[in-house]
Order: structure tokens, then sequence, then C-alpha cells
């Protein structure tokens, strides 16, 4: 039996460039972290002794005897990529609900991935588990989605991930002092909206609309580096709040399915009750809103949206990790 835990991701800047109709013809870059907000996969070889072959628990309960009469997508299609012939039991668990912008589905992908790799005794590299994520989601499933997610759930951490043109990544740890760490993450806030999406379908006209934003993707690109720079050189945090905001302005300008009247009302809200910036985690449509508040701020805001959760979370360093191995594999 195994047990996989996989982080969940807030992406500060850079989103939009890390899709391919972007940054095969100009690179792009993503500054993200991972949060101790995770997705738990547990999985194991089901013995012989049901009428079903394969048992995939999530918000239904499937019992199938063909992988390919598996509804759950990404549970099919990595059981025919893995070439799985034995009989498999899936329980998926997540510390927060899905279609929310978190980055919930690519973590389910990995660790889905990195659990049915360590029942065969494999450990794979963060690197494999992330081409693999993004070849299921984009290759075999066909949906309109980005790259970034697939590689920071698989490798954690802050960090800067950069796409090049030949579409490989590469991730540059953010290095900051545990003072430095601390009082940047002090300024964050997280709120639930209330409201799910799903983020191909968001993501689909922002990527008919590429073409035509050249401009903006090429400011949201740069602003990456000035973000970093803000994190890495002790300027005062409080620029990159200004960043997000400067950059959540030119993302909303990308889809008009980015934001919404309510989600525009809860930024500005937030705004007038001290917040310096922010931004609709992930592809935009609902899920959550992060907030940039200094400190002594942050009760003005938090009465403000009253009627909003609010998530606290700290930063996740790990990446996808199996927590439990025990070997009962089938003789």
């Amino acid at each position: 039996m195994i047990i996989s835990r996989t982080p969940f991701r807030v992406s500060f800047l850079g989103g939009g460039t890390d899709y391919p109709v972007w940054y095969e013809n100009n690179g792009g870059a993503v500054l993200s972290t991972t949060i101790d907000k995770y997705c738990y996969l547990t999985c194991r070889y089901l013995p012989p002794f049901f009428e079903h072959k394969h048992r995939i628990v999530y918000s239904k309960i499937e019992r199938v005897k063909r992988i390919d009469e598996i509804c759950h997508p990404s549970a099919r299609e990595i059981l025919k990529f893995m070439n799985i012939s034995d009989g498999i039991e899936i329980h998926h668990d997540g510390d927060l609900p899905a279609r929310t912008g978190l980055g919930s589905s690519s973590a389910f992908t990995v660790g889905l991935f990195n659990s049915l790799y360590a029942l065969k005794g494999v450990m794979p590299t963060k690197h494999r588990l992330a081409k693999e994520a993004i070849y299921i989601e984009r290759e075999a499933l066909k949906e309109s989605v980005g790259s970034q997610d697939q590689v920071a759930v698989s490798y954690g951490g802050l960090n800067k991930i950069s796409f090049g043109k030949e579409g490989d990544f590469h991730v540059e740890p953010i290095i900051l002092s545990k003072q430095r760490q601390n009082h940047f993450q002090d300024h964050l806030m997280l709120f639930f909206t209330g409201f799910s999406r799903i983020a191909s379908k968001i993501a689909k006209k922002q990527i008919k609309n590429t073409p035509k934003k050249k401009d903006e993707l090429t400011v949201m690109h740069q602003l990456v580096d000035e973000a970093k720079d803000v994190l890495c050189g002790g300027d005062d945090i409080d620029k990159f709040g200004r960043l997000l905001h400067e950059s959540w302005k030119l993302k909303r300008s990308l889809s008009n399915k980015v934001s919404s009247p309510v989600i525009d009302e809860i930024y500005e809200e937030a705004l007038q009750s001290g917040a310096t910036g922010g931004k609709l985690i992930g592809a935009g449509g609902g899920g959550f809103i992060l907030l940039f508040v200094k400190p002594q701020l942050q009760n003005n805001v938090r009465k403000r949206l009253k009627r909003l959760l609010e998530v606290k979370f700290k930063f996740d360093k790990l990446g996808s990790q199996i927590i439990f191995y025990q070997d009962l594999a089938v003789e």
C-alpha cells in the first residue's frame, strides 16, 4: 500500500505565459509556491476476490472490470499509460475543494503517477513526474491547460519556473533567509470566493486571444523577474504587492472570462481596506483570491470580507512525496 502527498500551489506572476501557444514562440516564466494544503492518494493492488477489478474513490465511487470503463479521466489515462494489468484501488482525499485555482487537478495527476511508480518499486525524478503529468493533461486528455502546475507540485517550494521554446522547463528555487521568507509569507492572505470552475474552459478563450495579447503577455513575463528581484534583493516587500496588482490588471485584459463583477467587487473591497494588490489564483473565473496586505491592515480586510472563508497557509518545500510505503504486492 502506498500513500502519496502532493501540495497545492499558489501562482503569483507569469500565468498565461506557460501555455505552449505562447512559450513555444516567446519563452515564458512563472513565479509560484506550493503550500501546506495537499492532495492525498492511497493506492494498493486490489485482491482478486471482488466482482470488480478496479476501485476508484473520489467524489464518486467507481467499481469497474476494465480500465477503459473508468470515468475519472486522469486515473483512466494514467493507468493506461503505465500499463497497469493488476487490479488497483485508488482513494483520493484533498485538503481543499477541486476546481478552485490551486492546481488540484495536477496535484492529483502527479500524485497518482508518484503512487503507481512506488507500487512498481520505482522512484521517479521530479522532472519525470512533471513531464508525464503534462503529457497526460495536454496530450492524452486534450485539455486547454498550461504547464506550470505540473512542475510546481512535482518540485515543491518557491520557484521561478521558465519555459523554453523547445518545450522544456527549468526550475530556479528562490532562496530567501528564513526571516525574509516569513516576512513575505506574513503579507499573504487567501480567501475562497465560493465559486468553482473548470480551468480548461476558462483558458480556451485566453489561448485563442494570445496572438492579440502579445504586449500584455510580454509585460507579464517581465514582471516575474522584477518580483524575483524584489524578494531576493531586500527591497521593500510592499513593492511585490504592487507588482501583483499590475499583473492582475494585465491578466484581466486577456479574456472577459478571467474575472467577473463579483470578483471585481471583492478585489476592490480588499484594496479599499488596505490590500496593496492581489489576484485570482489560477485561470480565473472563481476559486481562491490571493491578497497582499501589510500585517497591521489584515484585520481591516478580514472584517470587510467576513462573508468569505479565509484559509491560513504556509509554504511547502518538498513537492510530491511518498509518505507511506508497505509492500503488499500481488504475488
